[in-house]
């Protein structure tokens, strides 16, 4: 067990995380040349495009030292965004130590600063690394300035690389060696292991990542789980090379997967403890919990596609992503569809591309919103998810919502922009220092659903794409909110209905009616919208109906012929009106998502 290492590599978005992982690929021949790929570990189109990475990865490496020592190296990728921050946390609990990595032409981020307070939690040892050194314009002393004034990392522990080209690539494994610790677990006790992934096979069933903290686990083994005690027998254990490699046991210290027939990846909880079925004494690992959705939105068949068909797609995703939740809803406007919840707004983006991509769907989404808390005038308490669940304000004394801690840093010349930018989105002002001689550290209180929208789109705009943003969630909080609905022609499209801030419902109002104004294509008879709050209307635009020249027939003659003309025209455009059908398209959905301050 001396000669084992666990790490991961942490790093904000594009700081180069996955190009470091390809080099020590390289370096430790885990792949043949021929075979070799940018984004090895990045399995997914969308993760190849983005350059992001979604699922967590694990590749165990061989290295011999100068001494023909042989070390087993345990390289855990993570997740890049802050959506997957449990998901990351139960990654770096799976290690003893973490690459931070740090690009040496941007500094210090809010990624980064967040991932290593995530590493310290879990007691890891952690490796700076300063990534593109060999770009002209990289800032090395600013950049190490920083991570000494924010991170209380000491200069002299970072190590200088470039992982395009392989400067500095050849220090690493041998620092990583050095500095952290093998894995502390005793091979005799009780199986005790922490699960930190899963995906579905659609052969092998449920694919499950562990790291052995103690005991022995074998094929044929019975195992449980101990969130939902549910007992399994052990087909097949190995590890990734990045290849899959069967072997006969796993001990303590070692990460790799296990395959035991389960066919709901539901059962598999990450951060979950998996023990033998007659152990009775283990107790579970801490700091698991059930990854609860963040954002909720409304998924509906559009044209082409049948409510059967988005269902069968949903339900294949769910396969693949636990933390994918839905259920069937009805629109009236909209008809058939599913109200789903993601961990942001990352995660939805993922989710309806992949439904778009994979299965060749079109889709229509609704504004996305977020898990509201009512307290009723009876005194219960409970959750809603959408605008449609609000009950009317005689029937709950009290709304709350859910507040986020936001990490932003940016350049001080910006720093009025962004701070107007925090106002508007009712930010509470924390904290705010400078690190350094040109950049702003802010922490800030913000309304979750203040920044579901296009918050970071503007930060990065106002910005000039300098600022950067990460957040946790802080708790809820009670606010003066109502629910804006939408009427078409005095009939309310719930799937268009909106949660706002008292203050702001007036200017939301006259926004969505005249975004909504310029999306509805003009029909035969008059199209009236409005935004009302209680049935009281606050805003009110109107499509004018196209218009046949009924009068192109009368040249000359009586005016009584002309107006009885167009009285008959005017009756039948009220009689359209009545039973005529407005057609919504996804536009008029998005418009609510594109609302300018």
């Amino acid at each position: 067990m001396k000669n084992i290492r666990n790490f991961s590599i942490i790093a904000h978005i594009d700081h180069g995380k996955t190009t470091l992982s390809d080099r020590l690929l390289e370096t430790t021949h885990a792949i043949a040349k021929r075979d070799m790929q940018e984004q090895v570990l990045d399995s997914m189109d969308l993760e190849r495009e983005r350059g992001i990475t979604i699922k967590s990865h694990f590749v165990r490496l061989t290295w011999h030292d100068a001494r023909g020592e042989e070390y087993l190296l345990n390289l855990i990728d993570t997740p890049g965004h802050i959506d997957f921050t449990y998901e990351v946390s139960r990654s770096l609990a799976a290690c003893e130590g973490a690459l931070l990595v740090i690009d040496s032409t941007q500094g210090v981020e809010a990624q980064t600063v967040a991932n290593t307070y995530l590493a310290m939690e879990n007691d890891l040892t952690l490796i700076p690394v300063m990534n593109k050194i060999d770009l002209p314009n990289n800032e090395l002393d600013k950049s190490l300035e920083q991570m000494e004034s924010i991170l209380g990392i000491p200069r002299q522990e970072a190590l200088m690389v470039s992982a395009k080209t392989g400067i500095g690539i050849d220090q690493i494994i041998p620092t990583i060696i050095e500095r952290i610790p093998p894995p502390a677990g005793d091979p005799a006790k009780p199986l005790k292991a922490l699960i930190f992934d899963s995906w579905f096979d659609s052969y092998r069933g449920v694919i499950i990542l562990v790291k052995i903290i103690d005991g022995v686990m074998k094929k044929g083994d019975r195992i449980k789980f101990l969130s939902n005690n549910t007992e399994y027998e052990i087909n097949e254990v190995g590890v990734h090379t990045p290849k899959p490699l069967p072997l006969d046991s796993l001990e303590a210290g070692e990460v790799g997967y296990i395959i035991a027939s389960i066919k709901k990846i539901s059962e598999v909880k990450i951060g979950d403890t998996v023990t033998l079925v007659r152990e009775t004494s283990v107790a579970a690992l801490p700091g698991f919990k059930e990854p609860l959705p963040m954002v909720f939105a409304g998924f509906y068949p559009s044209e082409g596609t049948s409510h059967e068909e988005l269902r069968e797609a949903i339900e294949k995703l769910t396969l693949n992503d636990s933390s994918l939740t839905y259920e069937p809803e009805t629109s009236p406007a909209l008809g058939i569809g599913f109200r789903c919840g993601f961990l942001g707004l990352l995660h939805k983006e993922i989710v309806q591309e992949r439904l778009e991509r994979e299965y060749s769907l079109s889709i229509v989404t609704t504004a996305p919103s977020v898990r509201y808390r009512i307290t009723s005038s009876k005194g219960e308490t409970y959750e809603i998810e959408s605008p449609a669940q609000l009950p009317n304000p005689q029937y709950y004394k009290m709304i709350e919502e859910p507040f986020i801690e936001a990490i932003i840093i940016t350049p001080d010349e910006f720093l009025g922009n962004v701070l107007k930018l925090l106002q508007n989105r009712r930010g509470v002002h924390r904290k705010m220092e400078y690190i350094g001689p040109q950049r702003v550290y802010l922490t800030y209180d913000l309304p979750l659903a203040e920044v579901l929208y296009d918050f970071f789109n503007k930060l990065k705009s106002i910005s000039q794409g300098y600022a950067s943003f990460d957040y946790t969630l802080k708790d809820y909080r009670e606010s003066p909110l109502v629910k804006l609905d939408i009427l078409i022609n005095q009939d309310p499209v719930d799937a268009l209905a909106v949660i706002v801030h008292k203050d702001k419902a007036y200017n939301v109002g006259n926004l969505l009616t005249s975004k909504m104004k310029a999306v509805i294509p003009h029909q035969m008879f008059e199209v009236v919208i409005q935004a009302a709050i209680n049935k009281r209307v606050i805003a009110k635009t109107v499509v004018k109906a196209l218009r046949k020249n009924v009068l192109a027939k009368c040249y000359g003659g009586d005016i009584s012929r002309k107006m009885k003309l167009l009285e008959k025209q005017k009756k039948g455009k009220k009689r359209m009106k009545r039973i005529g059908k407005v057609d919504l398209p996804q536009e008029a959905f998005l418009a609510a998502l594109e609302l300018e301050d």
